[in-house]
């Protein structure tokens, strides 16, 4: 089977490892003589491997008892609606969302419509290159119920490594690109949500972080599907959920735990990301332009100076194996996702092949 990397923002690449099990496992899952897109999400078999892997995704991120985990449907735009309904009781409620890029202006555009919701430009220029303030200088209002942010905006390559510390507002996190690829401080947060294709599992499921106090929700306007409480009540299971999604995310996790937990995954993010950033500095042909203490570790963006070589690029690329490497198309230039599946020798090839072509034709 011919190698090739994979680079895409999302669905991403899955380990290896991960997708041999549910392979090996798939006509026959547990002796069961059934398929696990078969098996009844009421059964006690399926039962038993939703607690196990709440149980390991509790551990793997050391997520206090008085939080608790949901696993919801309609990705992470779903929680764009989701969240105001059930942390807002009424249109006069105030909200922060913080602006950073691209998703979490379009959780901004998706609150409007439910609340009085105040937009907070943290993102800056200097030097060509962009920055986001310290949180100890975003201008949050004391007003506001909560505060919303994205912690790495996958489109832009942008991300914010410090964690926040507010005492009297509730702190929203979008952990959909990076959950899992660090340690995170989960008391810092009252809610942490997180799509699945990125560093979780094939997409279908959301997962939910959230303080067991803001579950019970008072706004009687929240969609049933969308409320906290209902699902709560339910175990994820008010209606039938994505089984699959949630049986290849409990697959990762044991991976995770196998490849050394939350700690050694970072450490090897790291090493990744490092390489890839040093390639670039290192270059007259490639550019990143961010700013070094915002540079995404799972996302990195760069492009050419020379436009014309970037389909040359594309091409070349693609014939190494190296596929899905084109940035979003209101960006442009590329962009290598790197999340906890990439294996370290794919990055190395990646480099030595950006370190080739810049010698080839730059």
């Amino acid at each position: 089977m011919y190698k090739i990397y994979n680079f895409s923002a999302g669905p991403s690449m899955l380990p290896i490892d991960v997708m041999k099990k549910a392979k090996q496992e798939f006509l026959n899952w547990k002796n069961s003589g059934s398929s696990i897109i078969e098996i009844s999400h009421r059964s006690n078999m399926f039962l038993l491997m939703t607690k196990k892997i709440e149980k390991n995704f509790r551990n793997l991120l050391k997520i206090p008892n008085d939080y608790k985990i949901l696993f919801l449907h309609g990705g992470a735009r779903g929680q764009f609606s989701a969240i105001p309904m059930n942390l807002l009781n009424s249109f006069n409620e105030e909200a922060d969302y913080i602006n950073t890029g691209y998703w979490s202006m379009s959780a901004y555009f998706e609150a409007v419509k439910y609340s009085k919701i105040n937009l907070i430009n943290v993102k800056k220029i200097k030097n060509k290159k962009k920055y986001i303030l310290k949180m100890s200088k975003w201008n949050i209002n004391n007003t506001s119920k909560y505060i919303h942010y994205c912690p790495n905006e996958t489109i832009e390559g942008i991300a914010i490594h410090e964690e926040p510390n507010f005492y009297k507002n509730l702190i929203v996190g979008d952990f959909s690109s990076s959950i899992l690829s660090r340690k995170i401080k989960i008391k810092n947060y009252d809610l942490i949500y997180a799509s699945s294709q990125k560093n979780i599992g094939p997409s279908g499921i959301t997962i939910l972080i959230i303080k067991k106090k803001l579950l019970f929700n008072n706004n009687k306007y929240t969609p049933s599907i969308l409320d906290y409480s209902i699902n709560y009540k339910n175990n994820s299971m008010f209606n039938t959920p994505s089984t699959f999604s949630w049986y290849m995310s409990g697959l990762v996790f044991e991976w995770i735990i196998k490849n050394g937990g939350i700690e050694k995954i970072e450490k090897n993010n790291f090493i990744k990301a490092k390489l890839l950033y040093d390639t670039i500095d290192n270059s007259y042909l490639y550019i990143n332009d961010i700013n070094n203490e915002n540079r995404s570790i799972m996302n990195i963006t760069f492009r050419l100076k020379k436009n014309s070589l970037n389909k040359k690029f594309l091409e070349k690329s693609e014939e190494e194996g190296l596929m899905y490497l084109k940035g979003h198309s209101l960006f442009g230039g590329m962009r290598a996702s790197i999340y906890n599946a990439m294996p370290l020798e794919g990055v190395k090839k990646l480099s030595n092949f950006m370190i080739k072509f810049e010698k080839k034709f730059g």
